[in-house]
């Protein structure tokens, strides 16, 4: 089906549904951001992070991989913050647990930052839900080494 019809027939959908036809355009022009994540095949927490991002709205795209560490090295993930996945979104890293609402916000925010990190795999944190949640900060990175923190959950 050509876009032109798939805007036009979602256009009249969400009318019928009560949503106004702008916001069905506005969607297809802004796709939802694209996150290609790096992981163990064999990672549960990094599957239920996966999901946790896609529940809110990014597309994903994984690529298994056995052993992640030449991945973060050549990405230029600091070797102080690193945890069991890495992702880019944008011209960004996202290492490891790090809440999907923190991640828009990075994306709105646009810093002049590498990435952010949530280091070690804290409990409480997405995909590490279960237990006695604890509670963690999602750290800044700059390519020269600099850090700070970006948020507390």
């Amino acid at each position: 089906m050509p876009t032109t019809r798939k805007l036009t027939f979602a256009a009249v959908a969400s009318i019928a549904a009560g949503v106004g036809a702008a916001h069905v355009v506005v969607a297809a022009q802004n796709p939802a951001p694209l996150m290609i994540v790096y992981k163990s095949p064999s990672c549960g927490c990094c599957t239920a992070w996966v999901n946790h991002v896609r529940q809110a709205g990014f597309r994903v795209v994984v690529h298994d991989t056995v052993d992640v560490q030449p991945v973060k090295a050549r990405l230029g993930v600091p070797a102080t913050l690193t945890s069991c996945h890495t992702a880019r979104v944008g011209r960004y890293l996202i290492e490891g647990h790090v809440p999907a609402d923190v991640i828009q916000r990075l994306l709105r925010e646009k810093p002049a930052v590498a990435g952010l990190a949530v280091p070690g795999m804290p409990i409480g944190s997405p995909g590490m839900e279960g237990g006695r949640p604890e509670p963690f900060d999602v750290v800044s990175f700059e390519k020269q080494g600099k850090t700070a923190i970006y948020a507390r959950r």
